[in-house]
Parts: structure tokens; C-alpha cells; sequence
């Protein structure tokens, strides 16, 4: 491993990385996005990322972690740039403090339904055009822990690499299979596959725990403002809705996804 030292903020290098985690235009562009942080950095390498470029701030970083970074890289069979940066210089390129003074580049990956692969009964959920990162980040989070078989976004209106999605997601983003397509793609994959389309909706709808979620299911939300388009509202095999006890009309889309997810999981533990 051989490490250069980047001493000033003005390198090029630094620059580059600052526009990557800033536009979305950038990382479209040179097909890179930007990790944060020990444990985020491990999750990509370990889900089959390629590290681009490493920046270490030594003052922060203990060897030890600079060394299980560069075994883990070295494990997947290539090799990338390691530069060292001063602790004034990691201060400003990092996003959020305590972050143990590892900032990485790693190579986009396409995202695309034929990329998908799924066990038996699958349990899938499907995002359409949700417009918060910190809202798929959340989402993709608790499609971890309940052991979801991917996530789908359909026409989002932001980029998976957006840094608050990756933060909020604390790593999902990486573990979780995740795919971008349009509703009508996806709609046809699904059927394809024979996945049972679950829209959940306020109206004409039915109490979600009296829906069979054990075979095949995709569970569809919407936007917390309009919720989902008739293409999703026409295709569902049934519309499901959660009970609303309260005076407000309506879940985090975030806490709604948490809710139908482990339904599924309850449902299939006791199948």
C-alpha cells in the first residue's frame, strides 16, 4: 500500500471529491460517489463495491483500521489510491463529525432489474418517486433488519448515491439489493415472476394483516403527499392500508414500509 500526501485544500483531488458529494450531476458524470466513515466504507467493499480512491486522515485513523481497509480491498483482487490528508483538510471535505478519518470514492453501480436475484417467496418493496433521501434511507434500513429481498425505486427524484440517503440509511444502501426502473417495468417484472402487487392505499382498501403476505409479495407506497399513481392503483392484486386511530391522515412513509414489512415477516414465521 502506498500512501501520497495531499497538503493543501486547493489539490484537485480534493475539489473533485467535494463536487462529488455535493451534485448529483458530478457523480453522474464520473460515475463515482462518495463514503464516510469506517463501517459505511466496510459495508461497500463487503457488498461487492470497488474502492476508486481512499483519503486517510492519520491524526483520526488507527493503523489497525488503515490496515483492515486495505486487506479488504486487496481481498476483492484490485488495487486503488490511498492519499493522506491533514486533520484541517478531512475537517472540511467531512460531512458529519466522528467519522474515524476514512472518506473513500467508489465506483456506481447500475441498479437495474436483471441485476435482481431473489429466493423463493420473495418479499420486495417498491418505492414510487419518493422524493426525500432521508426518507429511502430509512426505508432501506428497515428492509435490512426484516430481511427484505430488494427495494425498488420507480422514477426517483433523487440519486441513490445522495450522501443523506447513504447516512440514513446507515449502510442499506449497500446490503440491501436495490434496483431504479419505471412503474411500468416493474410492474411487468413483478407479474413476470408471479409477485403478488400490494398497493398500500386509504381508500378501497383492506386492513393489511388480514392480506396474505407469505407467497410472493411486493409491497407498494407512495409519496406521504399524493400517494401512489393509478398505474400502481390498477395493477395491485389488492390495496392495503394501515389503521389511522388518530386526527392526522397519514404514517412516515418511512414507518408505514416498517410496518407492512415485518407484517410479512410475522406472517411467514408462522406459515
Amino acid at each position: 500500500m502506498r500512501i501520497e500526501a495531499i497538503t493543501s485544500p486547493q489539490n484537485q483531488k480534493i475539489k473533485t471529491l467535494l463536487e462529488l458529494q455535493e451534485k448529483s450531476k458530478a457523480r453522474r458524470r464520473e460515475g463515482l460517489f462518495v463514503v464516510e466513515g469506517l463501517r459505511e466504507l466496510m459495508h461497500c467493499i463487503n457488498s461487492g463495491y470497488q474502492v476508486h480512491t481512499v483519503f486517510i486522515c492519520p491524526d483520526i485513523l488507527p493503523e489497525d483500521a488503515l490496515q483492515e481497509v486495505d486487506s479488504a480491498i486487496s481481498a476483492g483482487g484490485y488495487r486503488c489510491n490511498f492519499f493522506s490528508i491533514p486533520r484541517n483538510i478531512y475537517e472540511k471535505v467531512a460531512y458529519r463529525g466522528g467519522t474515524e478519518g476514512v472518506i473513500a470514492e467508489l465506483i456506481c453501480k447500475s441498479h437495474s432489474l436483471e441485476d435482481l436475484r431473489l429466493a423463493a417467496n420473495p418479499l420486495v418493496v417498491v418505492l414510487e418517486s419518493v422524493e426525500k433521501p432521508g426518507n429511502l434511507g430509512a426505508v432501506l434500513r428497515s428492509a435490512d433488519a426484516a430481511g427484505v429481498d430488494a427495494v425498488i425505486v420507480c422514477d426517483p427524484l433523487t440519486d441513490m448515491y445522495n450522501p443523506n440517503l447513504i447516512r440514513s440509511s446507515i449502510g442499506g444502501i449497500f446490503t440491501v439489493p436495490t434496483a431504479v426502473a419505471s412503474s411500468e417495468d416493474t410492474i411487468r417484472w413483478l407479474k413476470d415472476r408471479g409477485i403478488k402487487i400490494y398497493t398500500a392505499q386509504l381508500q378501497d382498501s383492506e386492513w393489511y394483516y388480514d392480506t396474505d403476505m407469505s407467497k410472493g409479495t411486493a409491497i407498494v407506497m407512495g409519496t406521504e403527499a399524493t400517494g401512489l399513481t393509478d398505474i400502481w392503483r390498477n395493477a395491485a392484486d389488492a390495496h392495503i392500508r394501515i389503521p389511522m386511530l388518530g386526527r392526522l391522515d397519514s404514517l412516515n412513509v418511512s414507518v408505514s414500509a416498517a410496518i407492512l414489512m415485518y407484517e410479512a415477516v410475522r406472517q411467514r414465521n408462522t406459515h
